[in-house]
């Protein structure tokens, strides 16, 4: 499993996991929004500077398209790096339901 140096971005962790199958720009937007029961929606000057970074981490690729209309697929790099936060995401529920558990008021 990859590790991360930190935690990622809900949005970056939303875009990775909308790339479960090739999708454009506004495909991704729609599908994060969905995810998340519409509590993120990605503006387009967050999504495309995301995508740019994530590209350069080489946790997503090109995947064809038209024009101005490009689609983008998660790669193996990015798959583990989603892995990677879902299990620092269930360490930190993990542990907040443990101690909080124990509070008294």
């Amino acid at each position: 499993m990859a590790e991360l140096t930190s935690a990622l971005t809900e949005a970056v962790f939303y875009i990775l996991l909308s790339l479960g199958q090739p999708l454009h720009g506004y495909g991704i937007m729609q599908r994060a929004e969905e995810l998340s029961n519409g509590r993120v929606r990605l503006a387009a000057g967050t999504l495309y500077g995301a995508l740019t970074t994530l590209q350069e981490k080489g946790w997503i690729e090109p995947a064809g398209g038209e024009g101005r209309r490009k689609s983008y697929r998660i790669t193996p790099a990015g798959r583990a790096a989603a892995r990677a936060e879902l299990a620092r995401l269930q360490e930190l529920t993990h542990n907040g339901e443990t101690i909080i558990g124990r509070w008294t008021e």
